[in-house]
């Protein structure tokens, strides 16, 4: 009796220590931090996200997630209530996302702010204030995989539309008509070289042409100025144009001395002198104006009424 009254106390003692030890590890593993409860409410799937899982702000240890349940309002909607350090900085503008660690798949709760409301979002047990949860980059990969890869098979469908054979027969032909373009161009220089041989001589020619044509120049302003000369010389006070009148004068006043018979004659003269008078004038004043007109003419008169090519003037 007294073998069996020491083996139950022992498996007592063994009972209560175990419990003991099991209390005493649950004691000093629970969180003892009074925390603020926050809500998120999201459609997006959460895979890898268990409760217990860390909540980070910006990096750092900030929370806890306390449970993922669905929400009975909303088929499809997921509601994640986590719970916060009272000094993490939750404003109105914290946004969260799921973030992975390493290749464990094992997800986690980042928390983030973009500064456009400032404002300290308050939360409580009766009023749990919600926080947006935004595609992280697996979502967004996810969400828009399917329009890359229908992009990608579109543009695979071209390539092989691109390399359908009928095309390639036309890159082909394309390709060897490039090739006979090349081949024609190559052949040009060779037919412009006695061409170009010659532009050395065709070059001092054309620079004894502009000598010629300088010359030129010089010659018809030395002529000019020589016809102005003449012009000023028969035209002055001791010219021989006024001599000629004085002397078309006196042959006038003798006329009119001499007796009537032979006055008609004196007139005649006269005349044919008053008139030879002018044509010099005439020439003289054209030779002033145009000293070119000796070597290309003079410029034909403009047309008159009636005739072809007439302009009447302007009011």
């Amino acid at each position: 009796m007294e073998n069996k009254a020491h083996a139950l106390i022992a498996g007592l003692f063994t009972v209560v220590l175990l419990i003991a030890a099991i209390i005493g590890v649950m004691w000093f593993n629970s969180d003892r931090v009074e925390r603020v409860p926050y809500e998120i409410a999201t459609k997006l799937s959460v895979p890898g996200l268990n409760p217990q899982a860390d909540v980070r702000y910006r990096g750092l240890d900030a929370g806890k997630v306390d449970s993922i349940t669905f929400d009975p309002k909303f088929p499809g909607q997921i509601l994640i209530k986590i719970k916060i350090n009272p000094d993490t900085p939750v404003t109105q503008s914290t946004f969260a996302t799921l973030g992975y660690q390493g290749v464990t798949g094992i997800a986690y709760i980042q928390l983030d702010d973009d500064g456009s409301k400032p404002v300290k979002l308050a939360s409580s047990k009766q009023e749990l204030a919600r926080i947006e949860l935004r595609p992280s980059l697996f979502d967004n990969l996810q969400s828009k995989g399917a329009v890359i890869l229908a992009r990608a098979e579109d543009m695979i469908n071209k390539l092989n539309n691109l390399l359908d054979p009928e095309n390639q027969k036309t890159m082909v032909k394309a390709f060897s008509d490039v090739s006979d373009t090349a081949n024609a161009y190559r052949d040009i220089p060779q037919k412009l070289e006695p061409t170009l041989r010659q532009l050395p001589a065709l070059t001092g020619e054309l620079n004894q042409a502009l000598t010629s044509i300088t010359a030129l120049s010089n010659n018809m302003s030395v002529l000019s100025k020589n016809l102005n000369s003449l012009t000023n010389s028969l035209q002055g006070p001791d010219g021989a144009v006024t001599n000629l009148t004085g002397a078309v004068q006196n042959i006038g006043a003798v006329a009119n001395g001499v007796e009537y018979d032979t006055l008609p004659r004196f007139n005649t003269l006269t005349n044919d002198a008053r008139g030879s008078m002018r044509a010099l004038n005439q020439t003289l004043d054209n030779f002033n104006q145009q000293p070119q007109s000796i070597l290309f003419g003079s410029k034909p008169l403009p047309p008159g009424p009636g005739e072809a090519g007439f302009v009447a003037p302007a009011k």
